[in-house]
């Protein structure tokens, strides 16, 4: 199973919120996921930005892929480096 940490939109119209999810990459964007890692909120100034370093490394070690913004996400989080 491959796995992918993305984004999962929730939120009304114009004021989207998202959540970090680890998910297998056949599933639909907002479908089943595995695991709930952490929150982005970019309507908010500064954005907030709130990651389970510990999962998200645990899943990152076991091969989970992240997305091009989850890693954007990752790296300003402090999880990943450049």
């Amino acid at each position: 199973m491959a796995t992918r940490i993305r984004l999962r939109r929730l939120g009304a119209k114009k004021a989207p919120f998202y959540r970090l999810v680890v998910a297998d990459s056949r599933s639909p964007r907002d479908g089943r996921f595995i695991e709930e890692i952490g929150i982005y909120d970019p309507t908010k100034e500064p954005s907030v930005i709130s990651v389970n370093e510990e999962r998200a490394k645990y899943w990152l070690g076991t091969g989970a892929k992240p997305s091009e913004t989850v890693k954007g996400i990752l790296i300003k989080a402090g999880v990943l480096t450049k």
